[in-house]
């Protein structure tokens, strides 16, 4: 790795088209879609013949998603380069109740179209990928799952093939960021096998969720817990479960529960979340072979371990609220942190900060600003094992500064300059000269721009661009 600055720009392209679903049975929910970009095109382009009204009257919904990211790290990392990643998403959404009277039953399915190249990996060699989209190409489904709401939609339970990071241990502001760290953490994706159940690998599960009042929320998940099973080193874990249709049971189990509680929805809206998970698999030591000797000395196996688990803390606080809006605009904050065993794995430490600004320009009032520091502590015994090896460099910490702002700049297309830096890509590792030098800092100036379509409920007029497709 050449010991060198580093530095990253990225353009982003999302297309989207989704309806709300509302039935058309009331003139007041009837979905509009004439403030979707699809209609600014063509009047006829975001409804065709009125195809997706009728599919939303009897709760059938499709809808699709493009995202385009063209990226280059002009300097630093292990080399420099431009890269193109492309993603198509397409879900489809059934509400039973609409279609059958089967009340508080739902379907939901997604596939993705994968295809460009990783700048993370093949230019940065970081442990954060710059961008959340980043995956091995392929055609693959995604999510396939069903969802029944019980007493009075205060119990629901989903099964199937389920993704982790679109409910656990997320904070809501660091959705408004690109690096993918500040939705699934990189602690999580890299001491979980695979990381976990989560873009764009999901496996089969059962996600429990309990709100027994406004305030709280608590949540348990059990997965299969190895998405795509035995792999080689030198192959990406999409490769071994290339399309998403493996279904895999019979591994050892994932476990993760979380407790949420809002509060201050009239005032300061603020939630916090605990929660941890639990692997029943083995894991290797990071030190140490199975007679307690020196890995690096013995060049045996390792010692195994029975299990792995982590720990986590989320909180989500707004600090100024602007006057005049009914959806809090303002000030946000939000933070997360979390731990590891040392013995097990790479990761032991995760700590991040973040903080959101919203509406402050009347003109614009959904344009967001926004700014979050991740730090990825490297454990101990992963650093004692780099000099055991002797390593003139070990292993520490790695760390990124994202810097985004996202605006709206028609209905349905949002443009997001970005830049992002990176401390210590890998967590300091050594380049490729053979002196032992530590690899460079990296600084990533990027963008990405959304292109959305969708509609929107009639009494509201509003059109926001969709989430993200990685959670």
């Amino acid at each position: 790795m050449r010991h060198t600055k580093s530095a990253i720009a990225t353009v982003a392209l999302l297309a989207a088209a989704a309806s709300h679903g509302v039935a058309l049975a009331d003139p007041a929910h009837q979905p509009d879609y004439s403030g979707s970009l699809a209609a600014l095109i063509h009047p006829g382009l975001a409804d065709p013949a009125g195809i997706r009204s009728a599919l939303a009257a009897r709760g059938i919904e499709v809808s699709g998603a493009y995202t385009a990211d063209v990226f280059g790290n002009v300097s630093g990392g292990l080399e420099q380069g431009t890269h193109y990643l492309g993603l198509s998403a397409t879900a489809l959404d059934i509400d039973f109740e609409k279609l059958t009277g089967w009340r508080g039953l739902t379907f939901h399915a997604d596939v993705f179209q994968i295809h460009g190249t990783s700048i993370s990996g093949e230019n940065l060699g970081s442990l954060v990928a710059v961008t959340n989209a980043e995956a091995y190409p392929s055609m693959r489904l995604f999510e396939l799952w069903f969802e029944q709401k019980l007493f009075q939609d205060r119990l629901a339970i989903k099964f199937g093939q389920v993704a982790a990071d679109t409910e656990f241990f997320l904070a809501d502001g660091g959705g408004n960021f690109v690096n993918s760290t500040f939705g699934w953490t990189a602690i999580s994706s890299d001491n979980i096998p695979v990381g976990g159940p989560i873009y764009p690998i999901a496996t089969p599960g059962v996600r429990v969720a309990y709100e027994p009042n406004d305030r709280l929320k608590l949540m348990a998940g059990v997965w299969n817990g190895d998405p795509v099973g035995p792999c080689p080193d030198n192959l990406d874990p999409g490769q071994c479960n290339r399309h998403g249709l493996d279904f895999r049971l019979g591994d050892s189990a994932l476990a993760i529960a979380e407790a949420g509680y809002s509060y201050g929805k009239a005032s300061l809206p603020g939630t916090i979340r605990v929660g941890g998970w639990r692997h029943f698999g083995d894991f290797d030591d990071l030190r140490r072979d199975e007679n307690g000797g020196l890995l690096a000395v013995s060049g045996g196996d390792p010692l195994q371990h029975r299990g792995n688990h982590g720990i986590y803390a989320v909180l989500d606080q707004m600090i100024y609220r602007l006057p005049g809006y009914a959806d809090p605009k303002g000030i946000s904050v939000f933070g997360r942190v979390a731990f590891s065993p040392e013995d097990r794995n790479q990761i032991d430490s995760y700590y991040e900060a973040g903080i959101v600004f919203t509406g402050f320009i009347p003109s614009r009032p959904d344009d967001v600003i926004a700014a979050a520091f991740g730090y990825v502590g490297i454990s101990d015994r992963a650093a004692a094992f780099d000099g055991d090896s002797g390593l003139a460099v070990t292993r520490d910490y790695e760390a990124v500064l994202e810097i985004s702002y996202q605006t709206e700049v028609v209905p349905g297309l949002t443009l997001q300059p970005d830049f992002q830096y990176i401390w210590n890509p890998g967590g300091h590792v050594p380049d490729d000269n053979g002196q032992g030098q530590r690899c460079g800092r990296v600084r990533s100036p990027r963008r990405r721009d959304v292109l959305a379509f969708q509609a929107s409920p009639r009494q509201t007029g509003a059109s926001q661009a969709p989430e993200n497709p990685k959670g």
